[in-house]
């Protein structure tokens, strides 16, 4: 994987969050790619626990100021940037004060989803974007990990098709067991509409549901890759029958040759 680039984007990463399938993944695979000389750059929220001053966080200037539009609102685009210890990888995170200031990622302390977590999906897929194209750098694949980064296939196919820096880009979504109870707000499909986006390609989202968000990522992906042993069958199904290329569950011993193979499989 020598000189391929790979934008990561996640719900969530480690050593910034909390350990986890998805936030343990999207660590493990960008480090394996950046040992093999890929160059690599990771994109995540930056949520409001996440500790600024013990991971180095530092607002950069030039990417920030932008305002992203959100169903008619105009919201501010803060982007930070920080380096995992000791591995030269460089994360960057999307902020907003409306959105990520919260001390917490997706619920409040009873469990209870925030209600405006379909917002910041839409904010968190423009900006990753958005920011990407400030930065002039051209992913030869887009990974993407996590159910709050699953509308980024989704504004790549439709919202950006015409943006020509990215019209070799190939954009592969891991499907993790790790989910949520209940479904996001219900107007979020016309809030994905306001940016002209067909309601046929996203007809799924009527109940936005995290089956739902999933499989609507995967229709708008090239390639999928089964990331949990404990992926439901239904979303099995989908995947399967999806007409993708898609890569079954390997475990942790084996995942290194099996993501590498398969990226290449995708960019040959």
């Amino acid at each position: 994987m020598e000189d391929k680039r790979i934008l990561y984007v996640s719900s969530e990463v480690v050593p910034y969050l909390a350990e986890n399938e998805v936030s343990l993944m999207s660590y493990d695979v960008p480090k394996m790619i950046n040992d093999q000389g890929g160059q690599i750059r990771i994109f995540m929220p930056r949520y409001g626990n996440i500790n600024e001053r013990r991971h180095q966080l530092h607002e950069v200037i030039r990417l920030s100021g932008m305002n992203l539009v959100v169903n008619d609102l105009d919201m501010p685009l803060i982007i930070k940037v920080a380096s995992i210890p000791k591995e030269r990888i460089q994360v960057y995170f999307i902020d907003n004060d409306e959105y990520f200031k919260r001390k917490a990622t997706f619920s409040d302390e009873d469990g209870v989803l925030y209600p405006d977590n379909d917002e910041r999906a839409i904010f968190f897929a423009k900006g990753v974007v958005e920011t990407v194209k400030k930065l002039n750098w051209v992913p030869d694949i887009i990974h993407v990990h996590g159910w709050m980064a699953s509308l980024l296939p989704i504004y790549m196919k439709h919202y950006y098709k015409d943006e020509a820096l990215f019209s070799e880009t190939k954009i592969v979504t891991s499907v993790y067991g790790q989910s949520f109870e209940g479904a996001l707000d219900s107007e979020m499909i016309n809030k994905i509409k306001f940016d002209n986006i067909p309601h046929d390609a996203i007809k799924e989202l009527e109940i936005p549901n995290y089956e739902n968000l999933i499989s609507a990522s995967i229709s708008h992906s090239d390639g999928v890759i089964i990331a949990s042993e404990n992926v439901s069958s239904s979303l099995t199904k989908i995947i399967e029958s999806s007409g993708k290329p898609f890569l079954p569950f390997a475990s942790k011993e084996k995942f290194a040759e099996a993501y590498t193979n398969f990226y290449k499989g995708m960019l040959s």
